[in-house]
């Protein structure tokens, strides 16, 4: 079991970059669409064509256990991912209201990730896949 909850839902209120967070002001950039569409009559089929890529699962892992997160705090956790990669998978899930990217008002500019509401509701599944995990399966070093 890891040791911080990934359901503690008072954790994504509070920054990691709390220095920084009194020192300036945030501005949220995303915009939120209501419904997301894809081309698809399953609701699953349509949730993978959001969430389903590799790395966006473990991205929102990170955001759910660690709270709001920088780019560079993936990259470090994210082995083996580029940042063209990286990139990609925030866009996708900043457009699809998932993930909302905040900008500092300091130089350079910099952004944090953070999780919306609805991306929190993705919570149930992401521990409903550890806990699939813990049961199924077993760490092997040196196999991937």
């Amino acid at each position: 079991m890891i040791g911080k909850s990934i359901f503690n839902s008072h954790y994504f209120y509070k920054s990691h970059y709390e220095t920084d967070h009194n020192a300036v002001t945030i501005a949220a950039m995303t915009i939120r669409p209501s419904i997301i569409e894809a081309p698809f009559r399953c609701p699953i089929a349509r949730t993978l064509d959001v969430i389903g890529e590799r790395w966006t699962i473990l991205i929102l892992r990170d955001l759910i256990v660690d709270g709001p997160r920088k780019f560079l705090d993936f990259e470090r956790s994210l082995s083996g991912i580029s940042p063209t990669t990286l990139s990609a998978r925030l866009k996708r899930l900043e457009e699809a209201g998932i993930v909302e990217r905040r900008f500092y008002e300091q130089h350079p500019p910099r952004a944090e990730y953070v999780l919306t509401e609805r991306g929190n509701e993705l919570r149930p599944a992401l521990r409903a896949l550890f806990e699939w995990g813990q049961r199924h399966t077993e760490y092997a070093a040196g196999t991937a």
